[in-house]
């Protein structure tokens, strides 16, 4: 395995780890965006208002995006593994 074998296998693990953490960090990010709105808008200074339902939607965006995220890294496992077929020791 040559070392641009390796750098961009190694490249396409970071890119999928991002985006595989993206549906929960959007959600995450637009809800806690959305609470606190509603805590400015209501004048309700608890920071700990927003903390279930962000969790609540990194859980529901977890699960509505896992099916695809797990075809994602079974294709790049599948890659990964067909790659070190090739190395020689």
């Amino acid at each position: 395995m040559s070392q641009t074998q390796l750098l961009s296998l190694a490249r396409e693990a970071l890119l999928l780890m991002v985006v595989a953490s993206l549906p929960a960090v959007l959600a995450s990010l637009v809800v806690g965006l959305v609470m606190s709105i509603l805590q400015t808008a209501t004048q309700i200074q608890e920071s700990t208002l927003s903390v279930v339902p962000k969790l609540c939607a990194a859980v529901a965006a977890l699960v509505l995006s896992g099916p695809w995220v797990a075809s994602q890294l079974t294709i790049f496992t599948t890659q990964l593994m067909n790659a070190l077929v090739g190395v020689r020791f």
